[in-house]
């Protein structure tokens, strides 16, 4: 913020008088006698915390907020008009239609933030200062649908797994930006500068390739609509009868129908394959993005190196299912069945097959309540995944990435893990 910002500072606040504010705030927000809407203007704050606080609607004009803990708090169609928010942690902070224009984020941590819809235009993002070594502005893992961020600065910024869809970033400086695994599907990017940009394994769907072309990104390694993999519909038997067909398959063990392989196909065109009994299945390198496989059984198949970012795999029946390499980054799998599956009648020929996530892609990952008893994670990255409340009782950790990875609640016992991540092991939780 500029020493003309600081100038216009007036007064600052201490943690005891932002409390009565909010719960002044929460009155008026519940409609009960004596609240009074939350309006600052010109007022310091930096160093506060609104930790998990109710801040929908309030009105902000003009603030310093510097290095403030903004986590979890809900800033829903608040009015944040040119406020300096440098340095806060924002990590899973709503911002959902909230009136962001002219406010600086420098420096701050967006992890798991949304920005669904909100107004970012003019929006002074920056990662340079000509006082200070440069250093990026996280948005790793953010949600910004639908954000319009025209005219935005955010060179070398980090946009690794964010999600902007469908976003307008008209005329944004997104030179050198850090895009890996963003979903930018259906964004309008003409007339944004993204020379330098890494795209690598970035969601380029629905992009006008002209526009693409003239933004000066290196989009060689990113998935678009030419590259995307071969059509479901391209396939002259309709789907539903080769489902039945693979349904036979399995359960004449072989001896009828035919199983099924969509390895290398984009099934985006299907939208759902919810409750789709598909026993093994084979599905190597396949693309389900965004799809809704609610309570979906894919028991014993081969789905390596597929990508199910953002999609809803919620209940879902994956027990001895290979998923070796998959990405699933975003994806929704709460509850989840990933347990072994047993094969044989009891005797010395029955045997357990385990699940296989190893060097799966699954940071943002929402596991919460997921059976996942001996499977394995070897060389995963379950960065900021949700892992809540799971079994898993001896899975292999053994060269996963944990970072922020959330183990609360979660049954730990006899899992493996690597030296440096010993505090999530039972031992280490003793």
């Amino acid at each position: 913020m500029s020493d003309n910002q600081d100038s216009k500072v007036e007064m600052r606040l201490e943690q005891r008088q932002l409390d009565a504010l909010i719960k002044l705030h929460a009155r008026y927000l519940s409609g009960r006698l004596g609240g009074r809407k939350a309006v600052l203007r010109n007022v310091d704050i930096s160093g506060l915390s609104l930790y998990g606080e109710d801040m929908r609607q309030v009105d902000f004009n003009t603030c310093i907020m510097r290095e403030m803990d903004l986590t979890s708090a809900n800033f829903q169609e608040a009015k944040l008009y040119s406020c300096d928010l440098s340095k806060s942690v924002l990590v899973n902070t709503s911002f959902f239609r909230c009136d962001l224009r002219g406010s600086t984020l420098e420096e701050g941590n967006l992890t798991g933030a949304n920005f669904d819809s909100a107004d970012m235009r003019e929006l002074a993002v920056m990662s340079t200062d000509k006082y200070v070594p440069p250093q990026k502005v996280n948005f790793r893992g953010a949600n910004l649908t639908g954000c319009r961020m025209t005219g935005a600065l955010a060179t070398k910024a980090d946009f690794t797994d964010a999600i902007l869809a469908r976003s307008n970033m008209f005329r944004a400086d997104l030179k050198n930006a850090c895009l890996q695994g963003a979903d930018l599907s259906g964004a309008k990017i003409k007339g944004a500068d993204l020379h330098g940009a890494d795209l690598k394994s970035a969601i380029l769907t629905g992009i006008n390739s002209d526009d693409l072309a003239a933004t000066g990104a290196n989009s060689s390694d990113a998935i678009t609509d030419d590259n995307i993999g071969k059509s479901i519909v391209d396939i002259d038997k309709p789907f539903e009868e080769m489902i039945k067909t693979h349904i036979a398959w399995v359960g004449s063990a072989g001896k009828d129908g035919e199983q099924l392989d969509l390895s290398g196909y984009d099934l985006r065109s299907l939208q759902t394959l919810k409750g789709q009994k598909l026993t093994a299945l084979v599905a190597k390198g396949a693309r389900f993005i965004g799809m809704n496989r609610y309570q979906v059984e894919l028991q014993s198949a081969r789905l390596d190196n597929s990508d199910f970012r953002r999609a809803k795999l919620d209940e879902g029946d994956f027990r001895g299912t290979s998923l070796k390499g998959c990405i699933l980054n975003h994806a929704s799998v709460k509850n989840a069945n990933f347990n072994p599956l047993l094969f044989g009648a009891e005797g010395p020929n029955q045997r357990f097959a385990t699940c296989d996530l190893s060097e799966a892609q699954l940071r943002f990952t929402d596991f919460a309540g997921a059976s996942m008893k001996s499977v394995n994670f070897e060389n995963s990255d379950l960065s900021n995944a949700d892992m809540s409340c799971c079994d898993l009782r001896e899975a292999n950790f053994k060269g996963a990435k944990l970072d922020n990875t959330n183990f609360e609640g979660s049954s730990l016992e006899g899992a493996e893990f690597d030296e440096k991540y010993r505090a999530f092991s039972s031992e280490g939780l003793k």
